[in-house]
């Protein structure tokens, strides 16, 4: 017997496409993602890396310099931005 060289062997046939469904179900809608409110949240992005907010020790608060403060002040911003999209595009009914 004489043995086969495995590399020369022809590529493996593709398995066959199968029918499409015909159902007559409705085909499903396309998402509706492109609400002007979603540009909201780029807010809570771009704010943090402006760092001219923050690129000083003054003004305090309680003690801490500006940098620290406006870091925990940018996360009530993320959250009220992004409750304020989720109400404006939410599917009523």
């Amino acid at each position: 017997m004489a043995s086969q060289d495995p590399s020369k062997q022809p590529p493996p046939e593709p398995p066959p496409e199968s029918p499409p469904e015909s159902s007559g179900a409705p085909p499903e809608p396309r998402r509706s993602d492109g609400s002007p409110w979603n540009w909201l949240l780029v807010v809570p992005v771009v704010v943090p890396l402006l760092t001219l907010l923050f690129n000083s020790e003054k003004p305090r608060l309680a003690g801490f310099p500006a940098f620290y403060w406006l870091q925990f002040a940018f996360i009530p911003l993320g959250v009220a931005c992004t409750v304020l999209v989720y109400r404006m595009t939410r599917k009523r009914g």
